[in-house]
């Protein structure tokens, strides 16, 4: 049984075919059209669309030749744009005759998505388009021939980097292989393949017309790819706002194809998902957030407003955890990912500043913030935080854990109520965060990134931090420990080494072995340090997106951090001779 087998159906006829439309959900509200992509049905969709069915009218329908939708005869010239774009109309008419529907296309659903949405005869008739995993034949065909005309070094990587992930496109122009590899061997194993691969999760998909599907649809591109591509419409521009989900971790389209399309789709939103092709299985969650936030913001005539900045909308609607968050990194950490369109959960010990942050958060671009008041030392209490997230706010796409505290001083000097704490707080946070809120990824299937607060002080040893040095490198450590168990699941993790940070941790540090007036006078002395060094927070907040997006493992954030990481690679009796030092503090 298909979350679709409750759908109503309806037979569509139009140019001598007759489609399979299936709809869920009310009609009365606003429409929207699901266009399934190459070689798979209308069922590639079913995750997607049971999560929208609450809030919209969706339509699915099999494309010609696929699914229960029945082939057109001849096959050959069957497929063209023009007879798919009847399609589509003929289902749009049917569905949502008064009113403009709004289009998701994926694959080839989105390839042929961008006919419908670029040709005069559907203006009025499509309200928004989501596009993902597919890109429209003209503006493939312009972008080639960019490169082609002006070639650079890039351009032309670029090009060799676009044909090599096209390799299927040639096979598929190929006479009778094609078919008889799908209707032989390959039919039978692409459900494997997939689960394989793409992480696609097992169960009633791709259904058992996958053969027939595979075999009709291979007349897309034969009947398409090369007409546009060698003669590409100089008229091809969207005339409905556009919304680019872009998986970073697509093997057949590269990201670069769609550097110019602001060009061609004026009113457009980015996404981008850390993600392989088939989204609409692994990540069912976030693109039905973002289709439904997309679609109810054009209802409101709000959406095309482009986001700004290096990061912009690149984490749109996801769900972002920062630790420690009411100063420093943290702060600044969360301050980031609401201006790339994330949901931000501020997290601090201290209420009120955890408040402040959620409140800033929201006014420089956040979708939505809320603070959580939590001690991420404390087990029972992290538990209770981890289920209310998950309740309240949903599963976390990022956790940042941040939070920390200093310790400097002898190791003959530092008690076990001092080792406890720094522990308790820098070590047991993070494995805290990494369990509670890691499973929860991991449970859901669909990715995510763990980011772990570690040091310099990680692979720098010194005298003065024997304590403090000890926690971060067991951060370090546990961080490249889960990258490697999580890495099957989609999740990335990264360990974040700043170095001196200009921050108030030096004004909360512990000094082990110092009196009350002491501590103040060796705080007060190292917040001059670090206040001299003057390494911006926002800087490593930077760090933090761009090991997001690169899935990067260690990250050496400042000058020195980065130096000290070579020495302990190359050169590690250099470290150890420094760490000799007496600190002038």
């Amino acid at each position: 049984m298909t979350v679709l087998d409750g759908a109503r159906e309806r037979w569509v006829r139009t140019g001598g075919v007759e489609l399979c439309v299936a709809e869920l959900g009310d009609p009365r509200q606003p429409t929207v059209v699901l266009v399934h992509g190459y070689p798979d049905s209308k069922e590639v969709w079913s995750e997607v669309a049971a999560r929208l069915a609450g809030r919209f009218h969706v339509v699915l329908y099999d494309v010609r030749g696929h699914g229960r939708s029945s082939a057109p005869s001849p096959l050959r010239g069957g497929f063209t744009l023009e007879k798919l774009t009847d399609d589509f109309l003929a289902v749009a008419d049917a569905v949502s005759p008064d009113r403009p529907v709004h289009l998701v296309g994926h694959d080839w659903g989105s390839v042929q998505s961008w006919e419908f949405v670029t040709v005069t005869r559907t203006e009025g008739r499509i309200a928004s388009f989501t596009s993902m995993s597919g890109p429209s034949l003209d503006h493939f065909g312009h972008w080639i021939n960019k490169r082609l005309r002006r070639p650079t070094p890039r351009r032309v990587g670029q090009l060799l980097g676009q044909g090599a992930k096209s390799w299927y496109v040639y096979l598929l122009h190929t006479p009778v292989l094609p078919e008889l590899a799908w209707r032989g061997p390959l039919g039978k194993r692409w459900p494997g393949i997939l689960e394989r691969v793409e992480k696609v999760p097992g169960g009633d998909y791709p259904t058992a017309s996958l053969p027939s599907d595979a075999a009709h649809g291979a007349w897309l591109y034969r009947d398409n790819v090369r007409p546009r591509l060698r003669r590409p419409r100089e008229d091809a521009h969207a005339h409905a706002p556009v919304q680019l989900i872009t998986p970073l971790g697509d093997a057949f389209l590269s990201e670069r194809l769609y550097d110019d399309l602001e060009l061609w789709a004026p009113r457009l939103t980015r996404r981008t998902l850390p993600a392989k092709h088939w989204v609409p299985r692994t990540r069912p969650d976030r693109l039905a957030d973002w289709i439904a936030e997309f679609v109810t913001a054009t209802e409101d005539g709000r959406s095309g407003t482009a986001a700004k900045g290096k990061h912009a909308d690149r984490f749109g609607g996801q769900l972002v955890l920062v630790t420690g968050a009411g100063n420093g990194i943290g702060r600044a950490t969360a301050f980031a990912f609401a201006e790339a369109g994330a949901r931000v959960v501020a997290v601090d010990r201290d209420a009120e500043a955890a408040a402040r942050t959620a409140e800033l958060s929201r006014l420089i671009g956040a979708r939505a913030a809320w603070a959580e008041t939590v001690d991420v030392s404390d087990g029972p209490a992290m538990e209770k935080l981890a289920a209310r997230v998950a309740a309240e706010y949903g599963v976390v796409d990022v956790l940042v854990n941040n939070a920390g505290i200093g310790l400097s001083g002898s190791f003959f000097d530092t008690t076990p109520e001092d080792w406890k704490k720094v522990l308790d707080v820098n070590l047991w946070g993070v494995i805290h965060g990494c369990r509670l809120f890691g499973r929860q990824m991991a449970e859901r299937g669909q990715g995510g990134h763990i980011v772990n607060t570690a040091s310099a002080a990680a692979f720098q040893p010194s005298r003065a931090l024997p304590a403090y040095g000890t926690t971060k490198a067991a951060v370090l450590m546990l961080s490249e420990c889960l990258r490697a168990e999580l890495a099957d699941q989609g999740i990335g993790v990264t360990a974040i080494c700043p170095g001196l940070v200009n921050t108030n941790i030096t004004a909360t540090a512990h000094f082990a072995g110092a009196d009350a007036e002491e501590e103040k006078r060796l705080q007060r002395r190292t917040a001059r340090l670090y206040g001299a060094r003057n390494y911006p927070p926002e800087k490593v907040a930077d760090a933090v997106l761009e090991a997001v997006v690169h899935n990067r493992a260690v990250v050496p954030v400042t000058p020195e951090a980065r130096g000290a990481h070579l020495l302990s690679r190359f050169a590690p009796r250099v470290l150890r001779r420094l760490a000799r030092v007496r600190p002038p503090l």
